[in-house]
């Protein structure tokens, strides 16, 4: 949280300090609040303490432009008159400043330091009264570390101080030996005594002074060495949660924090080792036995360098782990000949005015592994930075186009893999190193990428992310990679959790208590009650889940994908039970009252999505039907809420009935789905063609259930402008089929219940449709012989089609009960003045059908 907003939630005592602070500033209170992320990002203490006055004018300069800028963007704003008023006033006040620079560094210097102050005072009275809501132990925390480094700048100014008095100390005793030192010979001369005892007096005060410098420097150095140890642990606690959020655990906070801690650190070392050459340089000038300086100076500084070398190779980070565009979602699987990004940054901001790093890439540089396949980078490996960049961006080097390819294996061809581990269980691990140099300092600075997956076929991703998911749940060591010559084994206390991420990272919401209930059971069986059971690597990605059909990991992944391209909307809205047996299923559904209908994915098809429903019967009897699974073969033609709203099961009197009333508990289904229902009408394609509905059709007698999929066209009432030259037959295109239930090899539990295979019928939409008239009637289909002559009254182009399994119509069936609303409208037809002509078409095809893309 930055100061001014801390400073702004204070009780009214400390806000009323906060206004006598201002009252008496140059500084208006409205400009510090409006520039308040800016002030505070500046580096006031070292324009308003230090000593190169171009580091003050260009910040004095880098101000006025933001006044200048600022300004310019109120003028757009007729609200923002005062504060535009204000920031003119201002822009011309500090340049009519004595000091310009200096002084406007020193005074924002002292305000700041003063918010801080009022802060603490506010922070210590709510521990003496013992406010329950205080700050959590995180931000604590980062106040312990923002006191740190406020006291250290504090003893960096106190010890500059000292350092300067122990220089004139030091001048003083130099003009009292020279002056000695012309007296060639000693005597007794009283003002001669007097001279020798002066210059042993200040000879004294030197050492004194001496000694309290090296001891400062040593109080400091231990202080900079415990804030070291502060700051350490909080970037491995980022690279823990950063390795969690590459499989999709939620990440908390960036890096600019550490990044502004870490460089508040170097700065004082680097300080620090500056004053330490200083000191030396004294000690050459005046040098005597039993100096402090002599061995002082030489171990303060290895010990700085040391702590700086630490806080240097540790600083340097891989922001961003490496990811190819095409699957975002999941980082660490890169493919050959595919461009893939990687984002390193050094948390130490510090880089010389005219010095460029470059970062340079390798991958598997110290990798010992035989059998492993090796990888060059084809495109640049180097990426530089100049001064300018750094300045304005940080330190970061962005590889946005790097693309691996496989070396060859000594003769022609590709490179093959003859270790023991498959592809995708390889792990490689891609490095990035840079020379940095700053203030005399040149260190090879180093990081490591987490272990990569790399593939050549898309279709490896999804086992290829089971390997990602597995090595960065249970491994203790970011860079073994010979994990998977023997994989550990998972306990479900992290598996569980892991599993949720994937839904709530990809599709926004996680699993609840009783989808993981239900996904624990089918790894561990019913039996398995305690959060210590363990699950194999070889169980979660080979042991066919029930046996003969698909791994448990391929089988989630595809639900996982269906939910995705799909139905995320009805995931995310609670919608979907999603992961629920059907022994529990049975159990929920016999509860409730008929009609009652919940959406579960099938155990056995490979990404599929049932709908089941309960039946109460006159006899008590308790019957759950449930609905062929839809894939998303389907659902790309047809989405399930359209299924859902306009599904019919045929009785046995052939009267169509959606059974579908209440999604479980007992909420209304066009309540629960309504808001899906909504759908976009184009008014010119409206104006050209037929309209016409996809929806679903089961049929409840026996004979009948094991039908294939079918689609059922039939022609809707024209648009009431339909264009002339426009054929107004509805043009069909074949879709893939409804996978057929597998019913090999299925554990039911329960006895079975009728597992009905739906149909896909188009049907008008919303147009009423005239009486007809004479009573028709679906007659039986003729013999197949006798269909060998084209049907006559087919058009022409429809003529080749075989006729042979088509229904028509009878004579003992009324069309009142096929057409209860009477025939469609033709384009430019009157019911008054023209006589109904009825055209009946039949086709047949291998699929389904559905409506065309136009």
């Amino acid at each position: 949280m930055a100061q001014w907003e801390m400073l702004q939630n204070l009780d009214n005592p400390f806000q009323d300090q906060l206004h006598q602070l201002y009252s008496d500033s140059l500084l208006p209170v409205d400009i510090r609040q409006h520039l308040a992320v800016w002030i505070e990002d500046q580096n006031w203490q070292e324009a308003a303490l230090g000593n190169d006055d171009s580091k003050v004018n260009m910040l004095f300069f880098h101000f006025l432009d933001q006044l200048k800028y600022e300004c310019g963007r109120c003028g757009q704003d007729p609200e923002c008159f005062l504060l535009q008023h204000n920031l003119r006033k201002f822009y011309r006040d500090i340049q009519a400043l004595p000091q310009g620079p200096t002084q406007l560094a020193e005074m924002i210097f002292n305000l700041l330091l003063e918010e801080k102050r009022i802060l603490t005072q506010a922070q210590r009275a709510q521990l003496e009264q013992g406010d329950p809501a205080l700050k959590t132990p995180v931000e604590s925390q980062q106040d312990e570390i923002e006191s740190r480094i406020l006291e250290l700048k504090a003893m960096m100014e106190r010890l500059v101080k000292s350092i300067s008095q122990l220089k004139d100390q030091q001048d003083v005793f130099c003009f009292r030996y020279k002056i000695q030192a012309q007296v060639k010979k000693f005597s007794l001369d009283p003002h001669q005594m007097r001279q020798h005892q002066l210059l042993q007096e200040t000879l004294n005060e030197l050492d004194r002074r001496r000694k309290e410098v090296l001891d400062a420097t040593k109080a400091l150095l231990g202080r900079l060495t415990t804030l070291i140890e502060l700051l350490l642990p909080k970037l491995e606690e980022w690279k823990a949660q950063q390795q969690k959020a590459c499989i999709g655990a939620p990440q908390e906070g960036g890096l600019e924090q550490l990044e502004k801690w870490f460089t508040a650190g170097a700065k004082l070392l680097f300080h620090l080792r500056q004053l330490l050459e200083e000191l030396k340089g004294l000690s050459h000038l005046v040098s005597y036995q039993d100096d402090p300086l002599t061995a002082g100076v030489n171990l303060r500084k290895a010990q700085v360098l040391e702590l700086l070398q630490r806080l240097l190779h540790r600083a340097f980070v891989v922001e961003t782990q490496p990811c190819m565009p095409q699957t975002p979602h999941r980082p660490l699987i890169l493919k050959t000949g595919s461009k893939f990004t990687i984002r390193t940054r050094l948390l130490v901001r510090l880089q010389e005015g005219n010095e460029s790093l470059t970062a340079e890439v390798s991958i598997d540089k110290n990798l010992q592994s035989q059998g492993f396949r090796k990888f060059n980078i084809l495109t640049s490996n180097q990426k530089t930075l100049t001064p300018e960049k750094g300045q304005s961006q940080g330190l970061i080097w962005d590889f946005g186009y790097l693309t691996l390819v496989e070396q060859r294996s000594g003769g022609p061809g590709k490179g093959c893999n003859k270790g023991m581990l498959g592809v995708t269980e390889e792990l490689h691990i891609i490095s990035i190193t840079v020379k940095y140099t700053y203030q005399g300092l040149k260190e090879e600075l180093k990081t490591d990428t987490l272990p990569v997956v790399i593939i050549s076929n898309m279709n490896q991703v999804s086992i290829a992310w089971a390997s990602v998911l597995w090595f960065n749940l249970l491994s203790s060591n970011p860079q073994n990679q010979q994990f998977f010559s023997s994989p550990p084994m998972a306990p479900w206390s992290l598996l569980g959790p892991a599993l949720s991420w994937q839904f709530s990272s990809y599709v926004g919401r996680g699993l609840d208590p009783d989808q993981l209930s239900m996904l624990r059971n089918k790894l561990f069986g019913q039996n398995s009650r305690t959060e210590g059971a363990l699950l194999s690597w070889a169980d979660f990605t080979k042991r066919e889940s029930p046996p003969g059909k698909l791994p448990f990991w391929t089988w989630l992944d595809k639900i996982l994908e269906l939910v995705h391209d799909h139905l995320k909307d009805l995931w995310n809205d609670g919608r979907i039970m999603g992961f629920v047996s059907r022994s529990k299923e049975r159990r929920l559904l016999k509860k409730t009252i008929s009609g009652t209908f919940l959406l579960r994915f099938s155990e056995t098809s490979e990404g599929g999505i049932t709908c089941s429903w309960v039946e109460h019967q006159d006899d008590d009897k308790v019957l759950i039907n449930s609905l062929q699974p839809f894939t998303k073969e389907v659902l790309q033609s047809l989405p399930l809420t359209k299924i859902i709203r306009h599904y019919q099961l045929l009785t046995e009197e052939n009267i169509p009935e959606n059974p579908l009333c209440f999604l479980y508990p007992r909420i209304p289904r066009d309540e629960a789905f309504g808001c899906y229902y909504q759908e976009k009408v184009n008014l010119e394609e409206r104006r050209k063609y037929l309209k016409h509905r996809l929806i679903v059709v089961s049929n409840r007698q026996v004979d009948e259930l094991q039908q294939p999929l079918e689609l059922k066209p039939e022609p809707e009432a024209e648009s009431l402008e339909l264009e002339t030259g426009l054929d107004p037959l509805l043009q069909q295109e074949p879709c893939l089929e409804l996978e057929p239930l597998l019913a090999a090899g299925l554990d039911l539990g329960p006895p079975l219940e009728p597992m009905l295979e739906p149909t896909l019928d188009m049907v008008p939409q919303g147009v009423s449709e005239p009486d007809l008239g004479p009573e028709l009637r679906l007659e039986p289909l003729p013999d197949p012989a006798s269909q060998a002559v084209p049907e006559p009254d087919l058009p022409h182009d429809l003529r080749h089609l075989n006729t042979e399994e088509m229904e028509i119509f009878r004579n003992s069936m009324k069309i009142e009960e096929i057409m209860p609303n009477g025939d469609p409208l033709l384009a430019g037809q009157n019911i008054m003045d023209e006589a109904y002509v009825f055209h009946s078409s039949h086709f047949y095809t291998d699929g389904p059908l559905i409506p065309s893309d136009y």
